[in-house]
């Protein structure tokens, strides 16, 4: 048995995938595969062969064996969350642009009127109105090269928006040793080897008065769904795979089969709160945790950004009450934070990091009280991403509750609820605190939405991979 991690070295990878079993990462595993396209080119194995004979230099080995037989753990996440995210590696080279062509990009957009300026759209894509294009114009006649072609101009000042408006720090990245290190939201850790393409890094960073690095040039890439679906056989395991079951049947041509749990499950679903705005709903959150934990149960919040795990603990602190938070800036004590989730009275406030493949053992006592209650403060637009952060308590036939708080300005809300459907839920969420059955078939109807939208998106990034494979005829043809 093999196994292969971050650090290793080449030739210790290399004889870590000989071995007949190897347990890698899925990230781990891909890079690996890209080193190796990069080495060996358009070279193939009998041509190396041949060019040893014929008295050349053998080149290195590459690092893989082959793609033969792969199991996934976490397969939903890893063949459906990050189907369309592409792995790339690259080499930073200098940036041909100016700090000043940033910093002016970031003050324009700065300067410019949402509606009249600018629109932007639910799906994040931002556009430049005629006032806007007119009002950049100006603003730029003082300025030289590449401000004075209208492609440019526009170029820097949407990508420029788009920093401002649609990424925000603490949500989709952090600042750590001043850098910006983006966030994975669907596991709340810190992707700090990726950075975004076409200079939104860069300006991202000019927002943030960090320094500006390079731009990135791309040397090889490829995204999960093409690299595994050149696998003989493929595999995998989740706990969270039904609802996709007919994209994976689709994509990568394997059958779901559901396995009942070893023991009967005692989870139980209490009923789901929904609040006039997010104030209200912490301290809401907040007097459920401490309810519970008075009960002598172990207590686990799940928010989904930094800056609301910190916001709620800041709450807690308000309020004297005991508590730890785990989110992308405290990765270091993860351990130690989960190894102490499952105490009696404990609270924990985690982001997407305690939800895929945390085990919180629970004490005896906890146990003996009712088991680990988990809050879920805003529901995702994958009810995936919420069951995995349910399936936190009841493990092994153990008992435990959950329950979802939520406030009616959550995203899932405003991007996909029809504005009727939004005025009826404000409408019953000005009782401060009011909820049920109905406000669970509605999100299940408003997540439902969500997933198609992102089922397309993945279907046509399949399909632009699967027309570049082919433009590039002399790859050979692709087995998807």
């Amino acid at each position: 048995m093999g196994v292969v991690l971050q650090d290793m070295s080449v030739p210790d990878r290399r004889d870590a995938y000989a071995r007949h079993i190897t347990y890698v990462s899925n990230k781990e595993l891909t890079f690996d595969y890209l080193k190796d396209t990069i080495a060996l080119g358009d070279v193939s194995r009998l041509q190396q062969r041949l060019r040893a004979l014929a008295g050349g230099r053998a080149a290195e080995p590459p690092i893989l064996r082959g793609l033969h037989i792969a199991i996934i753990d976490e397969a939903d996440s890893v063949l459906i969350d990050e189907a369309s995210t592409p792995l790339i590696i690259s080499e930073t080279l200098p940036d041909d642009l100016e700090p000043s062509v940033y910093t002016r990009a970031i003050e324009l957009a700065g300067s410019l009127e949402e509606g009249l300026h600018f629109r932007r759209s639910q799906h994040r894509d931002i556009w430049l109105t005629r006032e806007g294009k007119a009002l950049a114009q100006r603003e730029a006649q003082a300025w030289d090269n590449l401000w004075r072609s209208r492609m440019w101009r526009e170029e820097f000042v949407q990508k420029a928006l788009s920093a401002i408006h649609d990424f925000q720090r603490d949500q989709h990245y952090i600042l750590a040793e001043g850098k910006v290190q983006i966030v994975d939201e669907s596991t709340g850790r810190v992707m700090p080897d990726r950075t975004w393409e076409r200079g939104l890094h860069q300006m991202i960073e000019c927002k943030e008065g960090g320094e500006i690095t390079g731009q990135r040039r791309t040397l090889a890439q490829i995204t999960y769904q093409r690299f595994f679906g050149r696998y003989l056989l493929l595999g995998g395991m989740t706990g969270t795979a039904q609802e996709v079951a007919d994209e994976v049947k689709s994509s990568y041509d394997l059958t779901v089969t559901r396995i009942p749990t070893h023991k009967p499950t005692r989870r139980r679903r209490l009923p789901d709160t929904v609040c006039a705005n997010s104030e209200v709903r912490w301290h809401a959150v907040a007097r459920r945790a401490m309810a519970m934990a008075a009960q002598g149960r172990p207590v686990l919040v799940g928010t989904r950004s930094v800056e609301a795990s910190e916001m709620l603990g800041s709450v807690f602190a308000g309020l004297g009450v005991e508590h730890a938070v785990l989110n992308a800036r405290q990765d270091k004590d993860e351990a130690e934070a989960v190894s102490q989730a499952g105490v009696p009275g404990r609270i924990t406030v985690a982001t997407n990091m305690a939800g895929r493949g945390t085990d919180i053992k629970l004490d005896p006592d906890a146990e003996a009280a009712g088991g680990l209650h988990v809050i879920l403060t805003e529901f995702h637009e994958s009810a995936r991403v919420d069951r995995q952060l349910f399936g936190r308590c009841a493990r092994q036939g153990n008992p435990g509750t959950t329950e979802a708080v939520v406030s009616v300005d959550d995203e899932l809300f405003v991007r996909f609820a029809p504005a009727t459907a939004r005025r009826i839920v404000h409408a019953v969420a000005r009782s401060e605190c009011a909820g049920g059955r109905l406000l669970r078939r509605y999100v299940t109807w408003l997540q439902d939405r969500a997933e198609k939208q992102y089922r397309r998106q993945r279907i046509d990034t399949q399909r632009r991979d699967a027309d570049w494979v082919r433009a590039l005829g002399f790859v050979g043809k692709s087995r998807r």
